[in-house]
């Protein structure tokens, strides 16, 4: 299954709205690589196992399940996230990339791609759906822990 969506990030329009620099947005997706813990509901520990100038490999310790994942990154750009597959996981991957379509209009665009079918029958279809819709979840959350930090507040 592939699956993507955007986030608007800044409405120049909506003064309700806090805008964020680009900066700001590539810090927080930074904070999420190093200490991905706030972001991901049930990681109990990450632990960097190679460090390399734009790629990290990371074993991600959930408890019952342990997986790794890579890391690449392009500066203020985007970074993506691949689960090594494994004996228990399938593999699968996340890219976050930061858009500007025009100045002041910032969104991230995450998308996923996973081993998921993609020719779905009716049941596998409402599984999907409810992944689609908890991965929209995931990334609402993790913009809002982004403007945590860029407002100062640190999350546990």
């Amino acid at each position: 299954m592939n699956f993507e969506h955007l986030i608007q990030i800044n409405d120049p329009e909506n003064p309700l709205v806090e805008p964020l620099t680009r900066e700001q947005l590539w810090h927080g997706l930074l904070h999420r690589v190093e200490n991905p813990i706030p972001f991901l509901p049930g990681l109990e520990s990450c632990t960097i196992l190679e460090r390399q100038a734009n790629e990290l490999l990371r074993e991600l310790d959930f408890g019952p399940a342990t997986i790794q994942d890579r890391v690449t990154l392009v500066e203020t750009d985007w970074v993506r996230f691949a689960i090594v597959p494994s004996e228990t996981h399938a593999g699968g991957s996340l890219m976050i990339s930061i858009e500007e379509p025009e100045p002041g209009f910032l969104f991230l665009r995450f998308a996923y791609q996973t081993t998921l079918a993609s020719n779905p029958n009716s049941e596998e279809r409402a599984y999907i759906e409810y992944v689609k819709s908890a991965y929209h979840q995931s990334d609402v959350d993790c913009v809002r822990l982004i403007r945590s930090l860029a407002a100062g507040i640190l999350p546990q």
